[in-house]
């Protein structure tokens, strides 16, 4: 029992990971409360208007189709531990400036747009470095186990959040939610600086001027990567929604509270939580089949969360979805890391990043548009049904694939680095 332990939380036993940890905890616990108070506070200046609320969602994630691979090229070129904190301070400026307005009863709907504008800038820069940071801070041998445990803290604030933010929302308010929120960056930032510059394992900068098209260039070669890559990419699109399709669901179908709305999303989150708890024992790249039978997984669970009869169903059918979502996630982002060469997993993880996140405007605003003329269960339904698809096509061209292939001679180009092979950094050798 203490071996499985010390296997599943290996990366903690490194301080500056423990610190960066516990920064996080208390920074994502603050940002999904700041969802749940963000959502509902839109809602009522709209009157449940779901166009609005995709609104809101799509300019929130619009910035990461602009500058997230100019994000990566920054987190490849500077100090990472710098470019973080630079970026904390300007989300929890902002988040503040919402809170006062709320506070104040001065709120427009405008001002909700603007920090949605302005967080999307922000996490351009913050959500590639900090990916990319994780390994620098345990090294390649934690790093898939050090990236399930963020996962893990991530949905573990994602269960603590919006269970805290529909409580407060009740007791206090929307702008003391979201002063909390403001407030927890502060932790965040303080953790960083404690954070020992002599202990990070930096790899040689071999190129003093990293070029996006440099990334882009790479990526292109390895077909394993872009097969991840474009899963991500429809898995994203068509069923990465809860920011927009959970509240609607919530206050349009089953009538629910603020209190009962944490409650839904407490139930997804919980299931993120056992998915990243599963994966912290990872220690290999995962297959291009896992990846692929875990979005299908997704896929099928969603499109049914969207068919529940009642609300204790649609909690119970949404932990395993959020399970799923998790595993997918986890999984995509373990075979496109361990697959990096860590000169280029900056400019990588920022494709990742726009990937998966930059297809969430689209979505949202075509989200936004079917709950309006069908209802809130057709986001989920046909979001779910999407998502499957991809699954189905990535199986059928792995398979494919792998057929075509003749033993021994699977390469970069094949999709796969194996052990020995000359295109392969070391560190991800080791993990073979």
């Amino acid at each position: 029992m203490t071996r499985l332990i010390g296997r599943a939380f290996g990366s903690l036993t490194v301080r500056n990971f423990r610190l960066f940890a516990t920064g996080q905890i208390v920074s994502a616990a603050g940002t999904w409360m700041m969802v749940v108070a963000q959502d509902w506070l839109v809602l009522d200046l709209t009157g449940n208007s779901g166009p609005a609320l995709g609104a809101v969602t799509a300019l929130q994630f619009t910035p990461v189709l602009l500058l997230t691979l100019h994000g990566g090229r920054l987190a490849d070129r500077h100090d990472k531990r710098l470019l973080l904190t630079v970026a904390n301070l300007a989300a929890g400026a902002l988040a503040l400036v919402l809170s006062l307005l709320v506070l104040a009863h001065d709120v427009r709907l405008w001002h909700v747009y603007g920090l949605a504008l302005g967080l999307g800038v922000v996490n351009a820069v913050e959500v590639p470095t900090r990916l990319s940071f994780v390994s620098e801070m345990v090294g390649a041998e934690l790093l898939p186990n050090a990236s399930a445990l963020s996962a893990a803290y991530f949905s573990t604030a994602r269960v603590v959040g919006p269970a805290l933010a529909g409580l407060l929302l009740t007791a206090l308010g929307t702008g003391w939610v979201m002063l909390v929120n403001a407030l927890s960056y502060l932790v965040t930032v303080t953790t960083l600086r404690l954070i020992r510059p002599a202990e990070l394992r930096r790899g040689p900068r071999t190129d003093a001027h990293p070029r996006v098209r440099d990334g882009l260039r790479y990526v292109s070669g390895r077909r394993d990567l872009l097969l991840a890559l474009a899963l991500v990419a429809a898995v994203g699109l068509f069923g990465m929604n809860f920011q927009l399709t959970l509240p609607l669901l919530a206050k349009t179908v089953f009538h629910a509270d603020a209190a009962s709305f944490g409650l839904l999303s407490s139930a997804f989150a919980a299931g993120s939580l056992v998915a990243a708890l599963a994966t912290t024992g990872r220690r290999r790249r995962p297959s291009g089949h896992l990846v692929a039978g875990s979005a299908l997984a997704f896929g099928v669970l969603e499109g049914l969360t969207g068919w529940a009869p009642s609300f204790a169903v649609a909690a119970v059918l949404l932990f395993l979805v959020g399970f799923t979502a998790i595993h997918f996630a986890q999984a995509a982002n373990h075979r496109v890391q361990l697959g990096s060469d860590p000169r280029y997993r900056g400019r990588v993880m920022a494709l990742y990043t726009l990937i998966l996140q930059g297809s969430t405007p689209l979505g949202a605003l075509g989200v936004g548009w079917l709950a309006q003329h069908w209802g809130a269960r057709s986001g989920l339904v046909l979001g779910g049904l999407g998502s499957a698809a991809a699954a189905v096509c990535a199986l059928g061209y792995e398979r494919r694939d792998r057929a075509g292939r003749e033993p021994g001679r699977d390469g970069p180009s094949g999709g796969r680095q194996e052990a020995g092979d000359p295109g392969a950094p070391d560190d991800v050798r080791a993990l073979r």
